[in-house]
């Protein structure tokens, strides 16, 4: 496990300038920071979608594993991976 991986009580948010958008010209959602929009996949839209500042690690895998009907174990660590990656780059925080 990193520095940067999250721990289950965690709650992840966006910081301050990071928002989730729909993209009107390509279809789907972007995530868009400072200087720069990263395009996002269905699975990673799915992930950010749940993000809110109040919701945990366990239990946003929790809700992705019930709304797709998948292990909670292979789930928690596409999104621990995801959201790892993300927080590398500074576009989530952790409260804890």
């Amino acid at each position: 496990m990193t520095a940067l991986a999250l721990a289950p009580g965690d709650r992840p948010c966006l910081p301050r300038g990071v928002r989730l958008a729909a993209d009107r010209v390509r279809g789907g959602k972007v995530l868009l920071c400072p200087e720069k929009a990263v395009a996002l996949d269905a699975i990673g839209a799915a992930i950010l979608s749940r993000i809110d500042g109040e919701a945990t690690f366990d239990a946003i895998v929790a809700d992705l594993a019930a709304s797709y009907q998948a292990p909670a174990g292979q789930i928690a660590g596409d999104v621990q991976t995801f959201l790892t990656a993300l927080r590398a780059r500074m576009y989530l925080e952790v409260r804890a």
